[in-house]
């Protein structure tokens, strides 16, 4: 019996347009009868998760920072943050780089030096809770990662200048055509399940989890109802035991109706 769900949210249980499926509040509310957690796991910073949620907030146990910050019901569970001198030496060197901006993504808030509009304005699409500060030693928080802006593209610029000498130490993952995610390398959304699944007392056996991406791998490898989205890569594909039909078909409420609910897909 499926005890724990958990999905990602871009290109798996959102619509293409960002939208939810128009069935999912009752989807939702059918699982919670049942005494089943579902969860939604993402790189997105909290209060955006609890916006985009608002209306199933206390009923969904939220998976934020790819893994770094888990909160249910508006109580913190789990939190694994970056040592600050660590943080400073990556800032120090991220100055290097010409046209590169730096998002302090923390847990009361996500924090930017640079000012001008047009990049907060980018910012406020992910990170719904932001701060401009003048210094670094401004931050009172504790934090999970830093989001990089980087126009020239991460895959040929900052990746390749921060790896040598940070990508045994962190955890560098191009999360996006201009975005460079830098955070602990022993957290990520496979370590946020294992730790669910270890407070609920709840086995591999009895989790299902869907995604579509490959900051997605670690969440299916550590569940046995391992879901991929027809719409993911190919290589994203071998990581999953199953296919689910895509985001735009609503492939994740489909398998959750025919093989958690046992209504008809």
């Amino acid at each position: 019996m499926v005890k724990l769900i958990a999905t990602d949210m871009d290109g798996t249980l959102l619509k293409s347009n960002g939208e939810l499926p128009h069935e999912f509040s009752k989807v939702l509310n059918n699982l919670i009868d049942k005494r089943i957690i579902f969860s939604v796991a993402s790189g997105r910073q909290y209060f955006t998760l609890r916006d985009n949620m608002a209306a199933f907030k206390n009923k969904i146990t939220f998976i934020a920072e790819n893994g770094a910050f888990i909160v249910k019901n508006g109580e913190e569970l789990f939190a694994k943050t970056l040592d600050r001198t660590i943080v400073k030496e990556v800032i120090e060197d991220l100055n290097k780089l010409p046209d590169c901006k730096a998002v302090l993504c923390g847990k009361k808030s996500a924090y930017v030096l640079d000012k001008s509009a047009e990049f907060i304005d980018e910012v406020k699409k992910y990170y719904h809770r932001c701060t401009s500060v003048n210094n670094f030693d401004e931050i009172d928080d504790e934090l999970f990662k830093i989001a990089l802006y980087d126009p020239k593209g991460p895959s040929n610029n900052s990746y390749l200048f921060l790896s040598s000498k940070w990508g045994k130490l962190l955890q560098l993952t191009i999360s996006g055509q201009v975005w460079l995610d830098i955070g602990r390398n022993d957290v990520n959304k496979g370590t946020a399940i294992k730790f669910l699944q270890s407070h609920f007392g709840i086995t591999e056996n009895e989790t299902m989890a869907f995604g579509d991406y490959y900051n997605d791998v670690s969440m299916l490898q550590n569940v046995y109802h391992s879901y991929v989205m027809e719409n993911a890569p190919e290589g994203v594909k071998k990581h999953g035991r199953f296919i689910a039909k895509s985001n735009d078909e609503n492939g994740v409420l489909q398998v959750i109706k025919h093989k958690v609910l046992q209504l008809e897909a």
